[in-house]
């Protein structure tokens, strides 16, 4: 079982950075692919960025160039960095991770196994 703890949500201004954390249970052994997704509020969830075990990163149209998902493998802890923040970034954003490949699984509009629950992102403009 994989336990997914985020951090780093926040009330931002448009413009802004800002990097979100995901913590793995230190008990998860397995170099799992992990990536984000988003939920805004009436809206559908949404893959936002992926990283595969061997490296391999995807991103959504809507944050390609202005945002970064790496993995620090010894403290078992996935970032996402978001920069030029806008209103329309405003989501909870969901840590997730899967034996699967999480850029396939992201470019095919499927969900993973395993979810955090969440921290909130809003963008004022």
């Amino acid at each position: 079982q994989v336990q997914l703890v985020e951090s780093g949500g926040g009330s931002v201004q448009a413009g802004d950075s800002l990097t979100l954390s995901c913590a793995v249970s230190p008990r998860t052994d397995v170099d799992y692919s992990m990536g984000w997704f988003r939920q805004a509020a009436g809206g559908e969830r949404e893959g936002v960025a992926a990283i595969d075990f061997d490296g391999r990163t995807r991103y959504a149209d809507s944050v390609q160039g202005r945002s970064a998902i790496t993995k620090d493998n010894a403290k078992k802890t996935l970032y996402l960095q978001l920069t030029s923040l806008k209103p329309e970034d405003t989501a909870v954003y969901y840590c997730a991770a899967d034996d699967d490949r999480m850029t396939t699984l992201q470019k095919l509009g499927m969900l993973p196994r395993y979810w955090g629950q969440g921290t909130e992102v809003t963008v004022s403009s």
